[in-house]
């Protein structure tokens, strides 16, 4: 295995349809600028609410990933 160093950033995804569709438009997003992604940790879960019913759904995420 070779050994590897990672930076980590932190990003935040919305969705109207649930939180894992919040965590895959974050990454979705973020892979047009950044590779080598290796892994993500929830760190925040929350939510918009309208007229008593969820509207939006918000995660934060931070993600790792190698330096060349």
């Amino acid at each position: 295995m070779t050994d590897h160093t990672y930076k980590k950033i932190e990003l935040t995804g919305s969705s109207t349809v649930g939180i894992q569709e919040a965590i895959e438009s974050a990454i979705a997003k973020a892979s047009e600028s950044i590779s080598n992604m290796r892994w993500f940790e929830v760190i925040e879960t929350r939510g918009h609410i309208d007229e008593t019913k969820v509207a939006h759904w918000q995660v934060t995420i931070k993600v790792g990933f190698t330096l060349k």
